[in-house]
């Protein structure tokens, strides 16, 4: 079992992005082409469309980017100071000065890699529909696009890798350098360590469905929400839509380490949490919520599974993990953004 006091235990690669989230109504989204549950790259149709939301609406500035998002969480439960690692790209600007200092302040080692020219990337969070329960996600990634495997290569760098024991990536990165997640990957699985992914959009099974599979043999643990598991049916044939049989399916994909079977845990919003381990399908129910209560969904996503994380690297059962998972949801929802307090009125570790 993996000391609760190692640092550097959980090791990540993302997208770093600032977030501008605004409340907003249907008509601005079919403005820019828009869906009220989705998650795209933005286009040149978009570029305009972050200068038109700080215009028309009032924004709220915070940390983000998916993988970053679940490390932030995971840090802020585990507690112990750089347990956490995170690297990614961004820009020499103030977004990115804002950035590096609000991860470090929450304990997380950063080890970002610096763009001269492209500024640090940002997310459109456009939040639509009662209590804001829908949201639009549009990423304009500019220097997060430029991270490269070479930056692994530095020695301080390599270092941190192997001195980790779990790693985490959302699968945004597969479109901006998969190799350097397939290279993480195989050192994970070469000395058995915990590799796990994120579907993390429908998008991304389809589009960038070559390098996901590529990554997928090397995959311990692989999180994805109904839409994403019913997208990779589509792309991958599968001819399944019961989100059951679908985890099943994935679950059953051969794998590099044949030591342990792969863990594919699925959300459902407000629906129970679908996992499959050892060929078997658990159902985890969610904390119940009033819906009053619900102040933003954006980044519920990323802190169930930094929830998860945070209890798997003290060693815990998947019962911990999701135990700790659906309260580092619950607690994400009823705050504007991936916002986090000082501490969490949570206790991580085993029982």
């Amino acid at each position: 079992m993996q000391s609760r006091f190692s640092e550097g235990v959980l090791f990540a690669i993302g997208n770093p992005l600032l977030d501008i989230s605004a409340e907003a109504d249907p008509a601005f989204l079919t403005k820019y082409g828009l869906e009220a549950n989705n998650a795209i790259l933005a286009e040149d149709s978009h570029k305009s469309m972050y200068a038109d939301m700080v215009e028309k609406y009032k924004v709220d500035y915070v940390p983000g980017g998916a993988t970053q998002n679940s490390i932030r969480v995971a840090q802020w439960l585990i507690g112990v100071p750089k347990a956490t690692t995170f690297m990614g790209c961004i820009g020499k600007d103030k977004f990115g000065e804002i950035l590096e200092a609000k991860s470090r302040e929450g304990g997380v080692n950063v080890s970002y890699q610096y763009h001269d020219t492209e500024p640090t990337g940002t997310c459109a969070v456009l939040l639509t529909g009662e209590n804001r329960l829908n949201r639009s996600l549009v990423a304009y990634l500019a220097a997060a696009n430029k991270f490269s495997i070479k930056h692994l290569e530095q020695p301080e760098n390599k270092a941190l890798i192997e001195k980790a024991r779990f790693y985490y990536m959302s699968g945004f990165p597969l479109t901006v350098c998969p190799d350097a997640m397939l290279s993480v990957a195989k050192h994970a699985s070469a000395n058995d360590k915990v590799f796990s992914m994120n579907l993390s959009a429908p998008f991304l099974c389809s589009f960038f469905k070559e390098p996901m599979m590529k990554l997928l043999p090397y995959v311990d643990i692989l999180f994805g929400n109904e839409s994403e598991a019913a997208e990779f049916s589509k792309a991958n044939d599968l001819g399944l839509t019961d989100m059951k049989e679908i985890a099943l399916r994935i679950a059953r994909y051969p794998k590099e380490n044949g030591k342990k079977g792969r863990v594919v845990v699925f959300t459902q919003g407000a629906d129970p949490t679908i996992i499959v381990q050892e060929g078997k399908v658990i159902i985890y129910p969610v904390i119940h919520i009033d819906p009053k209560d619900i102040v933003d969904t954006n980044g519920a996503g990323d802190a169930f599974v930094g929830g998860f994380l945070a209890q798997l690297v003290q060693g815990g059962t998947v019962e911990d993990c999701v135990r700790a998972a659906n309260y580092a949801a619950n607690f994400i929802i009823q705050r504007s953004g991936c916002t986090l307090p000082d501490k969490p009125e949570f206790t991580i570790g085993c029982f």
